[in-house]
């Protein structure tokens, strides 16, 4: 039975175009239709590929199946229809242990779409390993990554390319159909350069954990905003990145920068304490934060990101690309729930989120099915 979804614009093929949405059979059955009042607008579900907790669930410490089913649930209400879970550096029992619940809960009718995992770490840098415990730190390590990778779906993995060994295990990921990003990195613009050219996606959480943009001595961040093919990721939360550098984002890496929240088990909890691995973390003013001070990802939403990102200046449809389709790149093709992610589109499959007029989360469609947190 077509249904439409009572929008006046939907986002297809990066632009916002005037009227409503109807769907079918799990499918987007057409767009431009009269469009009804309001300013509500369909876009496709939101995707988020960094993202390690939420509503008081650390993905690190991870219990059970059921801790992973109530994560979907819950990010699902806030608009995200697929989520890419992300473990930090720990033991590698405890990252074995977090990869098997994961792939267990994938399995699950719940929810979000449970992307392959985001293993950020732990062959990073610690120079700038940030939240990363240090003591769990690992150079890198093919047998390792290995086991990391045959513990559970692996999408994504981030690592510091300018360490010894770095580029042969970018090349044994992306050869397991495993996308790379650079982070938590201290490498200079050559460096960084070279884990482009042996198969890094791009740079997770630019400017956070990473050497910057010192105008004689380019780092990671200032090569991954000149690199025409990288994908840089940031956290718009209002924390993270001031907002005349989501502007410089947004220009010099125009159609290849993606939002992500980073969220943490803080994200639609009240303001408390919690854990990330076996880090304690306090949020106070919105900001998380571990013991000695220092931001240690954040309790944001997705299209909360969305909306600073709007707040700082970005237009609109180019904030939404970056939630969506941006994202969704980053997603190996392999490792991908269909073809049709992170994309709006007649005839593809009916993952979408519908936006108010203030860019919150009205309803959210999973194969044309809305779903509930």
């Amino acid at each position: 039975m077509s249904r439409r979804l009572g929008v006046s614009a939907a986002l297809v093929g990066g632009v916002l175009h005037p009227g409503d949405v109807a769907v079918a059979d799990g499918v987007v059955e057409a767009v431009g239709l009269p469009p009804a009042r309001g300013g509500a607008i369909a876009v496709a579900g939101l995707v988020d590929v960094q993202c390690n907790g939420y509503a008081g669930i650390d993905l690190t410490s991870v219990a059970d199946v059921d801790e992973v089913t109530a994560l979907r649930h819950a990010v699902a209400a806030d608009g995200v229809t697929a989520v890419a879970p992300t473990v930090i550096t720990a033991t590698p029992d405890t990252l074995v242990t977090a990869l098997g619940h994961l792939d267990r809960g994938r399995n699950q009718e719940a929810g979000a779409r449970l992307l392959g995992a985001h293993v950020e770490g732990p062959f990073l840098s610690p120079a700038r390993a940030g939240t990363h415990p240090p003591q769990h730190l690992h150079s890198p390590d093919p047998e390792l990554l290995t086991t990391l990778l045959d513990a559970g779906e692996v999408a994504i993995t981030t690592l510091a390319p300018e360490l010894d060994g770095a580029l042969d295990l970018v090349r044994q990921a992306t050869a397991a159909g495993v996308a790379v990003m650079a982070g938590h990195s201290d490498a200079t613009a050559a460096q960084a350069h070279a884990g482009f050219d042996a198969g890094v996606s791009g740079a997770t959480h630019l400017f956070n954990a990473m050497s910057g943009f010192a105008h004689r001595a380019p780092g990671l961040a200032a090569a991954a905003l000149a690199h025409p093919g990288a994908v840089v990721t940031v956290i718009a939360d209002g924390h993270h990145l001031d907002p005349d550098v989501l502007r410089v984002v947004a220009v010099a890496a125009a159609g290849r920068w993606a939002l992500v929240t980073d969220a943490t088990a803080a994200a639609g909890m009240p303001e408390g304490t919690f854990v990330l691995g076996d880090v304690a973390l306090t949020v106070a003013d919105g900001a998380v934060r571990n013991p000695d001070g220092t931001l240690a990802g954040s309790a944001a939403t997705l299209a909360g990101c969305v909306r600073t990102a709007v707040a700082a200046g970005i237009d609109l449809s180019a904030a939404l690309v970056a939630a969506t389709a941006t994202p969704a790149r980053l997603v190996p093709p392999g490792r991908r729930p269909h073809p049709d992610l992170g994309v709006l589109r007649p005839g593809g499959v009916a993952d979408v989120t519908v936006l108010d007029d203030a860019l919150r989360v009205s309803s959210v469609l999973l194969a044309g099915k809305e779903v509930t947190g």
